[in-house]
Formats: structure tokens, sequence, C-alpha cells
């Protein structure tokens, strides 16, 4: 019997036969399985993936991978705990798929952008990351592109200006947001299409900010990539240097302890805790509910501070490394812990409670900003975003990592899919790390923190459950060092859901509505 995590196996099978599947398949590093195709079978392969409800989590390029192809691409393939990647190699062109999943349209834009793949009949082919003011034939990825200054266009033409889409009839108005913004936020616009105070229409235009993050870690040495993966996104810093050090460990089959990995997971805990309090805060702040708002605030600083006080870090950095931990936690500092989390808890349940008792503020989260559940898949929504819609994805279900198939985290659903769904299961999550830090202090084994070993060469795929939903890395490493870093993050997916939570509401419900999802600019504009 094929195993729940061999469906994708199943699959092809079905597609491909017995006999073709053979020499077409590879396993990587973390179980996730590589299937080639041909190019006049690709299409019909993803049309049978998603008749059997696969969703498409990732889609990125790759340059040298294969000698007779200029370009690699890799689709990144789940269902429940299988994951399938197609490999399919292309000389500059490919046919686009976003026809049968939307999810791919950005993803295809970025390799665009990237790398100068052109992908046919895409119904958009706008710049992603490049902006009007990048020259043409501009391919930052490339291998041919070095880090340098950009000499960027003086003027712009009209014609070159981004098209934005058009939405016209009696009363409509727009109204632009940003990029610039009045707070300290990163640069982002919102182009809203508006007849009196409701929303019909809304366009995210993100990656103001592009970092070439992933051409930065093109030939360092692993070890030197996780600053650089700490640097994805500030308040994802465990969650990606987690990351990145597991698809490291599964190449080179490094066994991480088993102190390391309930440290790790405090870690991890943590971070989600701060991430979640800092939006409850900012939603409160939203719907002027200052009361709420100063209690998450000052819980959160409180777990800031906490961090510091761990790891030298307020937001624990430079503790995740290769093998497991930079250097260890003494158990006077473990006890500390326990007992902050002991008196958060009760702090936290008490300011819980007059918020969700505060009539005015129910009415402004709830029905507000519905995200329905029939767009989970197509635009691959995930975290607390998605279970809030009734989805049930969860990298530390799905796909446990690390000790969390002993440690079992208990994800609330509801199926609402408004602020409030959002603000609920993220007030459970913060209850369900704290108890699950309590039961890993007092429960974590002696030993050493860090094995020490020598880092091979491969590629293979990981998954993380971030504050804000699935995160992935694909890690290439060849002759010891990085070939390929390619990063997605929750938010990457997540920012096409609030175009959607917008409509039938009115302007003023814009930032709750945001904030609710708090995604991470930094995250998206790598």
């Amino acid at each position: 019997m094929i195993a729940d995590k061999d469906i994708g196996i199943r699959a092809v099978q079905e597609f491909l036969g017995d006999d073709a599947l053979p020499d077409r398949i590879s396993s990587g590093s973390n179980n996730e399985h590589y299937v080639l195709l041909e190019e006049p079978e690709f299409e019909m392969a993803v049309s049978h993936l998603a008749a059997n409800k696969f969703v498409l989590i990732s889609l990125f390029c790759c340059e040298g991978f294969f000698k007779n192809a200029a370009h690699t691409l890799f689709y990144v393939f789940e269902r429940r705990t299988s994951i399938l990647v197609l490999v399919r190699g292309v000389n500059g062109r490919a046919t686009s798929i976003a026809s049968i999943y939307p999810s791919a349209s950005w993803f295809e834009r970025e390799c665009r952008d990237g790398f100068g793949v052109e992908f046919e009949g895409a119904f958009d082919t706008r710049r992603l990351f490049l902006h009007e003011t990048y020259p043409d034939g501009f391919h930052p990825l490339k291998k041919a592109f070095r880090n340098a200054p950009i000499v960027t266009k003086e003027t712009v033409d009209p014609v070159d200006e981004y098209p934005f889409r058009e939405v016209s009839g009696e009363g409509v108005y727009q109204v632009p947001v940003g990029p610039v913004h009045a707070g300290i936020i990163e640069p982002g616009h919102f182009r809203f299409s508006v007849i009196g105070e409701t929303i019909f229409n809304l366009e995210v235009r993100m990656f103001y900010k592009h970092r070439g993050i992933e051409k930065l870690a093109e030939g360092k040495s692993p070890r030197d990539c996780i600053r650089i993966a700490e640097a994805v996104s500030g308040d994802e810093s465990v969650a990606n240097a987690t990351a990145f050090c597991m698809a490291v460990e599964h190449i080179s089959q490094i066994q991480v302890p088993e102190r390391a990995w309930y440290l790790r997971t405090i870690l991890l805990e943590l971070e989600r805790i701060c991430s979640h309090l800092g939006d409850q805060a900012g939603m409160l702040v939203d719907v002027a509910f200052p009361l709420g708002a100063n209690q998450f605030s000052v819980l959160r600083e409180e777990c800031f501070r906490e961090s510091d006080r761990l790891t030298s870090s307020r937001f624990l950095r430079e503790m995740i490394c290769i093998g497991g931990l930079s250097r260890d936690v003494s158990r006077t500092q473990l006890d500390e812990l326990t007992s902050f989390v002991h008196q958060m808890r009760k702090r936290y349940k008490i300011g819980l409670k007059i918020v969700l008792s505060t009539a005015s503020v129910i009415d402004r989260f709830a029905p507000t900003g519905v995200i329905r559940h029939a767009l989970l898949r197509p635009l691959n929504i995930t975290g607390p975003a998605a279970r809030a819609s009734g989805g049930k994805v969860d990298v530390r279900l799905n796909h446990p990592y690390g000790i969390y198939d002993q440690f079992v985290p208990k994800p609330q659903r509801l199926r609402d899919g408004d602020v409030l769904s959002r603000f609920t299961i993220k007030a459970s999550e913060i209850i369900d790390s704290l108890d699950l830090i309590e039961r890993l202090i007092a429960t974590i084994p002696e030993g050493d923190v860090r094995s020490d070993a020598p880092i091979r060469d491969g590629y293979t795929l990981a998954l993380i459950e971030s504050a804000r939903g699935q995160n992935l890395c694909w890690v290439w490493i060849k002759d010891g060092a990085i070939e390929r870093y390619k990063v997605r993050t929750a938010s990457f997916g997540n920012w096409l859901a609030i175009e959607h939570a917008v409509q039938g509401n009115i302007v003023p419900d814009f930032p709750v509505i945001n904030k609710s999802l708090n995604l991470s600019y930094a995250g998206t504009d790598l």
C-alpha cells in the first residue's frame, strides 16, 4: 500500500504509468519527490494534479541544473503530507499554468523578472519586482549578473508605467495608498476602487524594496548564509534560519541533538507569541480600543525582553546554527522562563476576556474582511488566515519537523474567515504556544546542543510553520557553497488574500483587515 506521504507518487503513476516512473523520479533529502517531465506532457500533468486537489505551493527557477537546458523550473505541489516537485527544463520560454493554478501568476512573474523566462499564455505579464526605473533586459538572478551599483532610468516613459487594473463606471473613484506610508512600515501600494465608501476592487503592488537576498547567498558557505536567512523577515528570524539549517542538515545527514531541538522549538514558539501579540495589539489600535491594545503591547514588550535575556537578542538572532544551536540555555534561565510563561498566561487571559466582552470591538471585527474557504487552495493561503477560514494546513502537523511529532500542537479552526476569527485563532495559538513551552521546559533532556559534521553537496526542500503560516526554502549546495537559495514566505501567497478580503467592506475597515493578516513586506520583497 502506498503511504499517505506518497500520494504524489501515486498521482504520477496514474499519469505516466509504472514503466516510465523509475527513470523519471528521484527523492530529495527531505522526502520530497522530484519528477522530470518532458514539455509535451507537462500541462497535462499539471491538470491531473489540479484534478487530484494538489496545491501549488512554490515555483522557482535555476540556471545550470541541467546541462542541456538554459533554465530549470521547479513546481512544488502539496497534498496532505505529500510533496511532489515537477521538474521542467526550458530554454527561455515556457507555457504558463496560471489559468490552472492562479497562485502561479506571481511565481511566473518573479521567474521572468529574475531570469528572463517568458511564460506563454500568462494572463498577467506585468513586472513584479523590477519596477519601471530598472533598465530593460535587466535580470538580477542570472548567473552572469554580479552585485554592483545599478544604473536606473532617470525618467520613465508614461507608456512604460505600471498599468493598474482599470475599473470604470458611474460613481467609481480610486483611492491610492502608499507606497510611502505615514508610519514606519515598509513600502507597499494599495489601489482601491470605491463607490461611496464601499470597496469593490483592490490591487496590491509590493516589491519596492527588492534586496537581492537570494543572489546575495550565491557562492557563500552554508554557515555564512544563516545570517542571510535571519534577515529575510525580521520577526521570522528563528523560523527562516531553522528552515535553512534543516535543509542543510538533511542534505548533509547531520543529526541534531535532542536538547537542541527542544530549545529550537521553545524559540520558535516564543517568536510566534511575540508576532501574534503584535498583531492583536495593532488590530485593537485600528478599532480605537487602547485599553486592550496597551495590555497586549506591554506583554509583547516583556516577551521581547525575555527573548533578549535568553539569547541576547530581542529577535532571537544568532542562536540557530547548522547542527543545532550556537550556545546552550541554562537551567536557571529555563526556570525563569517557566515563571514568566505562568504569569503571562494569567495576564493574557484577563486582557483577552476584556476584549472579547467589549461589544464595540466585536462589532468592528465581525463580519469584517472575510476570506472565503474556496480561495485557500487556489491562492495557497496558509497560517492563521487559513485556519480562520476552515483550512487544515499547519506544517507542524502535516510535515512534522524536530520534535513536533512528540509535542503535537493543537491549532484551532474556525470557518467564518473574518477579522474576529483571525483574532480568535491567534489568541488560541498564543495560549497553545505558552502551554507547549511549559511542557518542553519540564521535559527537556540534558546533553549537547550542536553536532559538528562536514557539509555535503546536494539539494532539498524544507518547510516550516512561521507565525504567518507556511514558509519554505530550497537549498542547493555545490562544491561546498550555496548554488541556489530560494525562499518563499507565507506572506508571498497571503498578500493576494487581502484583495478578496476587503471587497464589500468600507475603506475605514482596511487597516484592521490588513493588520489581522499582518503580512511581511520584507518577507515578500526578497
